[in-house]
C-alpha cells in the first residue's frame, strides 16, 4: 500500500509544480512570512535602541517573535490563503476529467489514492515549514539565549495545522467536480472550525462539543512552547476523521449503497472521533512537554509539593458567581473552558480535584450602586435583566435566601470567590483587583496550605489607639493584612491575623509576630509587663513609631537597645513645590475629607466609580504636603540577605517611601545583633531640630539650630538566639510606610513599600510564606542585530528569495511547455 501511495504522492507533487499555482503560492508565502518576521524584529529592535523605559518592553523575545502573536500565529491565520487553492483539485480534478473512473477500475485501492494525495500535501506542507525553519535559524542567531525548543514546538504546531487543513480540503475536493466550489467549501469549513469555539458556549453539552471541534486555540499552546497530548491527539483525530470521510465518499461513489448506510458510517466516524477527543482531554490521560526556558506552563516544584500532600483525599473547588458582581464575566458558562484551562495543571497533578459552579444573585460588595442605576426595580428584577444579558435563566441562579442557606458570603462581599473543601476544612480563593485578576500558583498554594497545615498568625496590639487591621482607614494596616481583593495582602498569602487588647487579654502562644503600631498613649503597667515577658520568651515583634511619639515607645524600646531619635528626619531632594498625592480619608457614607496644606480639610463627595469597593480602599485624590517630610529610605545590604522580597527592591534600588519619620539610635549592649534595614541618604537628609511647619516653604539645613546631617537608620532589625530559635524584632521610625495610605502604588513616586511589607513577615517565618512559586527570570531579552542587518533580512526574504523562486518557476514551466 505504501509503495503505491508514494507513487501517487510523487505524481501529485509533479502536477502541483507543473502548474503556476504552487510556485505562485510558495512565493507569496515567503514574502508574507518574511514581512511579518522582519516587522516583528524591527518593532523590538526599535524599542531596544530607544533604551530607557522603552527597553523594558523587550523580553521573552522568542515568544514575541515566533509565538501566538508572532510569526507562527500570523502564518496560522493566513493559511486559508494557500491550502484551499492547493487542495481544491486533488480529487475534483480527477472527477471533472473522468480519470476517477480509470482509478476505480484499476487495481489501486481507494485508501491508497487518498493516502497518496494526502502524502503529497504533507510533503508540500513540510516544504513551507522548511521555509519557517530558516527564520528559526536567524532567530537563534540574533536573539540572546533564544529558546530553540520553543521554536521547534511552534513549527510542529504549524505543520499539524497545515496537515489538518489539507485533510479537510481533500474531503471537500471529493464532494464536487468543480474546483472553485471545492475551494469555497474548504474555506467555509476552515471558518467553522475557527469560530465554532465561540458560539453556543452557554450550554454545557454544546460547549464541550464545540470546544473539541474548535481549532482556533489548539496550536496556540504549541506556538508558545507547550505541547499537550490532548492537542496532538486532536489534530491527528481530525485528520483521520476527514480522511475517513473521503474514503466513505469515494467508496460510496464506487459501490451502490443506501444513503442511510453511508450516513451511518459518517455518524459513526464522527462519534468515534469525539470519544477519542473526550478521553484524550481527561487530565489523567494528558502527557505534556513544556519547551519554554523558564517552564511557564509547568507547576512550580513548591506548588507540586503541596498538591502531592493532598494524597488520595478529594479536593472540591466550588466557585460561587454572583451575576450582579462586576467580575461575573470570569465565571459565566461561556467562559467555563477558560476556567478549566487555568485549573488544568492542577488537575493533571492530582486527579482527585473536582470543579463545581454555583450561580446566585445578591447585593455585591459594600459600594454597590444598583438601586441608583436601576430606579424603581427590586433586586430580583435587576437580576433578571442581568441574567438576560448573559443569556442565562434566572431559575438557574439562587436567590439571596437560598444561597445563604448553603453559605454566607457576606464577609466576602458577595463577590466572585471559590471555596476549597478538603477533609471537612474549607477556605476561600479570591479574584483580585489587578491586571492578572485570577489567582496565580502562589495564591492557590497559600489556600491549599490553609487546608493541610497550621498557618502563621500575627496579632495587632490595641487599646492605646494604635494602628489596626481596618481595611478602610487611611492610617491603618488593612491593605497589608486582610485586604480581601488585594493579591499581596497577608491574608491572601497564607497569614492569619487578629487584634488583642493587652489590658484584658493574654498574648496568644505560637504567635508569628506581635505588632505595635503607633500607640498614642503610654502602655499600662500590665500591658508593658506582658510585652516584656513576650520579648524575654523570644517572641517576634514589629514596632512602628512616629515623630512626636518618642516618649510613648522609648521606655519600652530601651530594654532592647533601640531608641527613636528626638525631632523629625527631613530630606532635601530638590522637590520644593512638588504636589504629593494623598489618599482620601473615609468618614462614612459617600464623603471624604481632602487634606489641605495646613492639615485642615474640606468635605467633598466621592465618585462611586472611583472607589475601590472590592478591596475596601479609597483611591488617593490629589493633595499637597511638605515634600521635605518624604524620606526615600534605601534598603541596606544586610536587609537584602533576609528575604527575596528585600533583594528585589535592593537590586533595583527602589526606595521605601516614609512620610514623616524619625531616625533610630541603637547599641549592641542588649544582647541583640542589631542591623539597619532602611537608611536615609547621607547627602540629602538631616534631623531637623524644632518643629517642622508644613507650610513654611523651603526647609534648609542649619547647623546653628542644632540640625544633625547624615545617614540615619529608619528601620532596624534585632536578632538573638532564645531557646534554640532565632528571635526577630523590627523597629521602625515611621508607621505610615505600611499603612493603607503608604502602600498605595505611586502615592509617593516609585516605591517598594509593598515588597518591604511582605518581606518583613516572610522573614518572620523564615521564608515559608508566601510560598515561592516564581519561575526563573526571562533570559531572551536582547537582540544582537543592527539596523543594517535588518535591512539585509528584508531584502533577502521580501526581494531576493521571492524573485529567485518566481524566476525558477518561469524557467521550469517554460522549458516543460517546450518539451
Amino acid at each position: 500500500m505504501m509503495t503505491t501511495s508514494l507513487k501517487i504522492a510523487g505524481a501529485e507533487l509533479r502536477t502541483l509544480f507543473y502548474s503556476p499555482i504552487a510556485w505562485f503560492l510558495t512565493t507569496i508565502f515567503i514574502f508574507q512570512s518574511g514581512l511579518a518576521f522582519a516587522s516583528l524584529l524591527e518593532d523590538n529592535l526599535t524599542l531596544q535602541n530607544l533604551g530607557g523605559g522603552y527597553a523594558d518592553g523587550v523580553g521573552y523575545l522568542t515568544m514575541k517573535i515566533f509565538g501566538r502573536t508572532g510569526l507562527f500565529g500570523d502564518v496560522a491565520k493566513k493559511v486559508y490563503l494557500y491550502l484551499p487553492l492547493l487542495t481544491m483539485g486533488l480529487i475534483s480534478r480527477e472527477i471533472s476529467s473522468g480519470t476517477i473512473k480509470l482509478l476505480f477500475s484499476s487495481p489501486i485501492k481507494i485508501r491508497e489514492i487518498i493516502m497518496g494525495k494526502f502524502l503529497a500535501m504533507m510533503a508540500y506542507n513540510f516544504l513551507l515549514v522548511l521555509v519557517l525553519a530558516t527564520y528559526v535559524l536567524i532567530g537563534a542567531s540574533v536573539i540572546e539565549q533564544a529558546s530553540l525548543s520553543t521554536m521547534l514546538c511552534g513549527m510542529l504546531g504549524v505543520f499539524l495545522i497545515f496537515c489538518t487543513y489539507a485533510a479537510i480540503g481533500l474531503f471537500m475536493s471529493c464532494l464536487t467536480s468543480y474546483q472553485v466550489v471545492a475551494a469555497l467549501c474548504t474555506l467555509v469549513v476552515f471558518a467553522i472550525l475557527n469560530y465554532i469555539g465561540s458560539v453556543w458556549q452557554d450550554y454545557d453539552f454544546v460547549r464541550s462539543l464545540t470546544y473539541f471541534l474548535s481549532i482556533a486555540s489548539r496550536a496556540e499552546h504549541m506556538f508558545t512552547g507547550y505541547i499537550s497530548s490532548k492537542d496532538v491527539v486532536y489534530f491527528l483525530a481530525i485528520i483521520v476523521m476527514f480522511l475517513t470521510f473521503s474514503y466513505i465518499k469515494m467508496q460510496g461513489d464506487r459501490q451502490s449503497r443506501s444513503a442511510m448506510f453511508i450516513l451511518s458510517k459518517y455518524v459513526f466516524t464522527f462519534l468515534l472521533t469525539l470519544m477519542i477527543g473526550y478521553l484524550s482531554s481527561m487530565p489523567r490521560f494528558i502527557i505534556s512537554y513544556d519547551g519554554t526556558q523558564v517552564k511557564l506552563f509547568t507547576l512550580h516544584p513548591n506548588v507540586k509539593k503541596y498538591i502531592n500532600q493532598l494524597g488520595d483525599h478529594p479536593l472540591e473547588i466550588t466557585t460561587y458567581i454572583n451575576i450582579l458582581d462586576r467580575f461575573v464575566w470570569g465565571g459565566l458558562p461561556s467562559q467555563r473552558n477558560r476556567d478549566l484551562d487555568r485549573w488544568e495543571p492542577y488537575l493533571r497533578a492530582n486527579h482527585n480535584i473536582t470543579l463545581k459552579y454555583v450561580y446566585y444573585y445578591d447585593y455585591p460588595g459594600q459600594d454597590h450602586n444598583l438601586e441608583a442605576s436601576n430606579p424603581g426595580k427590586t433586586l430580583k428584577e435587576i437580576a433578571e435583566n442581568a441574567a438576560k444579558t448573559f443569556n442565562m435563566d434566572l431559575k438557574d441562579c439562587m436567590s439571596p435566601e437560598q444561597i445563604r442557606k448553603i453559605i454566607d458570603l457576606s464577609a466576602e462581599q458577595n463577590s466572585f470567590v471559590s471555596v476549597l473543601k478538603y477533609q471537612g476544612r474549607t477556605t476561600f480563593l479570591r479574584v483580585y483587583d489587578d491586571i492578572a485578576i485570577f489567582p496565580t500558583e502562589t495564591e492557590v498554594v497559600a489556600a491549599l496550605k490553609r487546608l493541610i497545615a497550621p498557618l502563621p498568625k500575627i496579632a495587632f496590639v490595641t487599646g492605646e489607639l494604635e494602628r489596626n487591621r481596618n481595611p478602610r482607614g487611611d492610617r491603618d494596616y488593612g491593605a497589608l493584612t486582610n485586604g480581601l481583593h488585594l493579591r499581596n495582602s497577608l491574608m491572601n498569602q497564607g497569614f492569619d491575623s487578629e487584634s488583642i487588647s493587652l489590658n484584658d487579654q493574654q498574648i496568644p502562644e505560637g504567635l508569628t509576630a506581635l505588632i505595635i503600631a503607633d500607640p498614642k498613649s503610654e502602655f499600662s503597667a500590665n500591658a508593658t509587663s506582658k510585652i516584656r515577658e513576650y520579648i524575654n520568651q523570644g517572641g517576634n515583634l514589629l514596632v512602628c513609631g512616629e515623630p512626636g511619639k518618642q516618649g510613648v515607645l522609648n521606655p519600652l524600646l530601651k530594654t532592647i537597645g533601640v531608641q527613636l531619635m528626638d525631632h523629625q528626619l527631613v530630606q532635601n531632594d530638590n522637590l520644593s513645590g512638588m504636589n504629593v498625592p494623598l489618599p482620601s480619608i473615609q468618614t462614612g457614607g459617600n464623603q471624604t475629607i481632602k487634606s489641605g496644606p495646613n492639615g485642615g480639610g474640606t468635605l467633598s463627595r466621592i465618585d462611586p466609580n472611583k472607589g475601590n469597593g472590592r478591596s475596601g480602599l479609597m483611591m488617593p485624590e490629589q493633595g499637597s504636603t511638605n515634600p521635605y517630610e518624604l524620606i526615600k529610605a534605601q534598603l541596606s545590604s544586610e536587609a537584602a540577605d533576609k528575604s527575596r522580597f528585600f533583594l528585589s527592591a535592593y537590586t533595583d534600588q527602589v526606595p521605601v517611601a516614609m512620610m514623616g519619620a524619625t531616625g533610630l539610635s541603637y547599641s549592641d549592649t542588649s544582647g541583640f545583633i542589631i542591623k539597619p534595614m532602611l537608611v536615609s541618604d547621607a547627602a540629602l537628609s538631616w534631623i531637623k531640630k524644632g518643629k517642622l511647619v508644613s507650610d513654611s516653604g523651603a526647609v534648609v539645613y542649619s547647623a546653628k539650630e542644632g540640625d544633625l546631617k547624615g545617614s540615619f537608620p529608619t528601620v532596624v532589625s534585632l536578632t538573638r538566639k532564645v531557646q534554640g530559635r532565632e528571635q526577630r524584632i523590627v523597629v521602625a521610625g515611621d508607621a505610615d510606610f505600611l499603612s493603607n495610605r503608604g502602600l498605595y502604588d505611586g502615592a509617593y513616586g516609585p516605591q517598594s513599600n509593598q515588597n518591604f511589607g511582605i518581606g518583613l513577615f516572610s522573614w518572620f517565618v523564615n521564608g515559608e510564606f508566601p510560598v515561592d512559586a516564581t519561575h526563573p527570570p526571562m533570559v531572551d531579552k536582547k537582540l544582537f542585530l543592527s539596523v543594517a542587518q535588518l535591512k539585509i533580512i528584508k531584502i533577502i526574504y521580501m526581494g531576493i528569495f521571492p524573485g529567485i523562486l518566481i524566476l525558477s518557476g518561469m524557467i521550469f514551466l517554460i522549458r516543460r511547455k517546450r518539451k
